[in-house]
């Protein structure tokens, strides 16, 4: 009797869908005919585009497809098929996300049926795009070989005091993210990081059309999406879900008021610390193998510097991951074509 492979789903948050994916949902979805018709009729509800309109456009287009009333139902279609297609193949043994990939997984783990998942992606989506606050910038706290640079990591913590002694400017961590640290600002703070913080290769790096998730400067966001959005959508889920604290949320144990509040609460307001979920999810779980659903390749770089950090299956440098990745990959970006076909292969034993 064949035995499934287990994994650990990860879900990519806002940014993965570039010029490079344009097409991905008609390349390798264009069959779910019923799953893309729910997230269209979701935009054509609201009188927004389609997600299928979007993805089938002549040329990718800044303006248009990174915005986050376009972009993040966008994302979540691409990502939700490419779970759909792996559940089929794997044993889910958990499911995290980065940033707005959290909403993805609540959808894949059946927290939200997938029809509410996708109008409360389209609406938190929409609500930031017409709302949202700040902006985001990124610096790494690694060095070329994706080893810890204490240098660096001193530095972020040198710039976080001395913005909060400084008047008239805000700046938090809104994402831990494996070697990188995402930082939130209001505009003031924008300028401030962008003095204090040593140019090296591309960074630092505002991110487009990002407002300051995660920081307390969304406190206004939180009343705003539980006004449109009804704690009655949540259920238990299905399969075990990891957030951004790091804590597991069970099919036995979980609370579903406190999901919704975290939900649209904590996580809206509060650092997003990927690297922790990721660091739990792999140590409690123990998968097989971390399966990074599409679109895009942006995170297979900061799972792998979490990886290092713990010396996970001797990793400890981006030179051993990979060897590693070459021998027999641990992580499988379906991203990426030539680790798309190994996820799809079946069947896994």
């Amino acid at each position: 009797m064949s035995v499934k492979e287990t994994v650990v789903v990860i879900c990519p948050g806002r940014g993965t869908y570039n010029a490079a994916e344009l097409g991905y949902l008609h390349t390798h979805h264009a069959a779910k005919v019923e799953f893309l018709n729910l997230v269209d009729t979701i935009r054509m509800t609201r009188g927004q585009v389609k997600v299928t309109e979007l993805d089938a456009a002549d040329k990718f287009r800044m303006g248009t497809h990174t915005t986050g009333e376009n972009a993040s139902l966008l994302i979540f279609a691409c990502a939700v098929a490419d779970y759909l297609d792996v559940q089929e193949r794997y044993d889910v043994v958990a499911i995290t996300g980065n940033s707005m990939g959290w909403y993805l997984a609540l959808a894949c783990a059946g927290a939200l049926s997938m029809k509410d998942a996708a109008f409360l992606v389209n609406e938190m989506g929409t609500l930031m795009h017409e709302e949202g606050a700040g902006g985001q910038i990124v610096y790494p706290v690694v060095d070329d070989n994706w080893q810890p640079d204490e240098d660096r990591t001193e530095l972020v913590r040198t710039v976080l005091a001395e913005a909060e002694a400084a008047q008239g400017l805000t700046v938090a961590v809104s994402i831990r993210l494996g070697g990188m640290v995402v930082f939130a600002a209001d505009e003031a703070g924008l300028k401030f990081l962008k003095s204090r913080l040593p140019e090296t290769d591309r960074y630092p790096m505002q991110l487009k059309n990002h407002a300051a998730f995660h920081s307390s400067l969304l406190d206004y966001i939180v009343p705003q999406a539980q006004s449109r959005l009804p704690q009655e959508m949540f259920h238990k889920p299905a399969v075990p879900l990891v957030d951004g604290c790091g804590n597991i949320w069970s099919p036995y144990a979980t609370d579903t008021e406190k999901l919704y509040d975290y939900t649209l609460g904590t996580q809206i307001n509060t650092t997003y610390d990927f690297s922790k979920a990721v660091e739990v999810a792999v140590k409690e779980f123990a998968p097989d193998r971390l399966v990074l659903t599409g679109p895009g390749t942006t995170m297979g770089a900061p799972v792998a510097q979490e990886m290092i950090r713990h010396r996970w299956r001797g990793i400890d440098s981006k030179v051993s991951f990979k060897a590693l990745q070459e021998k027999s990959p641990y992580i499988i970006s379906m991203g990426m074509p030539t680790q798309r076909e190994i996820a799809l292969r079946t069947p896994h034993t």
